[in-house]
């Protein structure tokens, strides 16, 4: 949304412009010169009523304000696609509007038919539409809308086929279905295709989309949700073609089909470490893709930082560190908003690998937690043996080089180039320079190597303190 004020008579040294979501946000002040008179406001919440006012500043006395409240527009579904598209039929599937929404109007047509409007609830996430003619490209918007107010259209398209499909794929089966994969086989038509098109989706996640060899009659499908109904369309593209052949399967259950870390993913039978999608703040909500260790101490571990070869750059700013960054496979840190997740589900216990060469320990934590707030750390309770240097920083936020909210004498982010929980600064600094053997800024445990030696190998981790492991065969 946009701000705009009328000047004062007289001068002034500019104006403070202050809003705030008012359900759930804090003030936000943002200070402009005199020349200004107009505020454009980014990176707000959709369908959200802000509250915003303005003063005039002049040294050190500020004015009285003035206010308005306004709303902005909710915003539109995204991922719209057509599945299951027939000579007269169409699935209609979009991914929801982040924000609650009232309802969807969704308008389609085709150049020679007058366009129709239809309004579905606000909790759809499909619509069936029937009635539509053959060998026919129908145009698609879909928006949200919220009391009187309408987000700009999500568009799409699809073809309808020239009669029931007799030229495309036939006998679309799925077989060997497991919790998590399921094997697709076809027959080929009689007449070739330039191309195929492959989309599977179950209901509450976005439609998968996958182009197939031509030449090919299986494909494997893969990271699938356990115990969820999916629905699958191979269509024929090129040549005046847009046949298609549907199918539907179940996948097994499991323990837990949405595992919450990777302690559950091994309860689930997972016993080879690798990577995995776990849903720390449940099912319903975005999953987070982990690097699992089944093996250390038991497994079940969840992995969050490796330093291994030097290849990922980590002296890096606030948002990367928030987010996370590297390869999980390589050198990564899985980010400060995943670590909150994960350790306010349940208590956590943290350990601590650090290898050099033949020579290897660990420190253990019974008590490891990261708040929202500032991603504060909270660990205690050692074990192990490469001695405490964690402990120290204990009760310490996180800071960066371009966000260091509790400024010391020594801004520590920048004088020892990693992001951390530094204290005044460090006895460890696992995200420090690699291989970086002076000036304290290296991969250092205090504790076992000193701060004069960057230690090669290190990976931090975490597992639920009730957890025990299972006994392997």
């Amino acid at each position: 949304m946009t701000v705009s004020w009328s000047k004062p008579k007289r001068l002034v040294d500019g104006f403070k412009v202050t809003y705030t979501h008012t359900e759930e946000g804090e003030p936000v002040s943002v200070l402009l010169d005199s020349g200004k008179s107009n505020l454009s406001l980014t990176q707000l919440s959709p369908g959200s009523t802000y509250e915003v006012s303005v003063i005039s500043v002049l040294g050190l006395d500020e004015s009285d304000l003035i206010k308005d409240t306004a709303m902005t527009l909710p915003d539109a579904p995204t991922d719209l696609r057509a599945l299951n598209v027939t000579d007269t039929k169409a699935l209609l599937l979009w991914r929801p509007a982040l924000a609650a929404v009232d309802k969807y109007a969704i308008v389609y047509g085709s150049e020679t038919g007058s366009p129709i409007r239809i309004v579905v609830s606000g909790n759809a996430a499909e619509k069936q539409l029937s009635g539509l003619e053959g060998s026919t490209t129908y145009t698609v918007t879909i928006s949200s809308l919220l009391g009187d107010r309408e987000s700009p259209p999500a568009t799409g398209s699809f073809t309808t086929a020239r009669d029931s499909g007799s030229d495309g794929p036939q006998d679309l089966l799925a077989r060997d279905v497991t919790p998590r994969t399921a094997l697709l086989s076809w027959k080929l038509p009689s007449k070739p295709a330039d191309r195929y098109r492959l989309t599977y989706q179950t209901e509450g996640q976005e439609v998968k989309e996958v182009m197939v060899d031509t030449s090919v009659t299986a494909y494997n499908l893969s990271r699938l949700h356990p115990g969820s109904k999916y629905t699958v369309q191979l269509q024929a593209e090129g040549q005046g073609q847009h046949s298609s052949v549907s199918t539907e399967f179940t996948t097994g259950s499991l323990r837990f089909p949405f595992p919450a870390d990777c302690s559950q993913e091994l309860l689930n039978g997972i016993t080879t470490s690798g990577e995995a999608e776990v849903f720390p703040q449940g099912p319903h909500r975005n999953p987070l893709k982990v690097y699992c260790d089944m093996e250390t101490d038991g497994g079940g571990w969840t992995v969050f930082q490796r330093r291994k070869d030097g290849s990922v750059d980590f002296f890096r700013g606030w948002k990367d560190y928030v987010g996370g960054f590297g390869d999980l496979s390589g050198e990564f840190w899985l980010g400060l908003d995943g670590l909150h997740n994960l350790t306010a589900m349940t208590r956590m216990s943290l350990r601590v690998d650090l290898r050099d060469g033949p020579d290897s320990v660990y420190a253990k934590y019974s008590t490891f937690e990261v708040a929202r707030r500032n991603y504060r750390l909270t660990v205690g309770g050692y074990s192990g043996t490469a001695g405490d240097s964690l402990s120290y920083h204990s009760n310490r936020i996180f800071s960066t080089k371009d966000r260091d909210p509790a400024l010391f004498i020594t801004r520590c982010a920048m004088s020892y180039r990693g992001g951390w929980w530094y204290k005044n600064c460090h006895e460890a600094n696992l995200n420090g320079l690699y291989g970086i053997d002076v000036k304290h800024q290296g991969v250092i445990w205090t504790s076992w190597k000193g701060k004069e030696y960057s230690i090669p190998f290190t990976e931090m981790k975490m597992r639920p303190v009730s957890f025990r492991p299972p006994a392997r065969g």
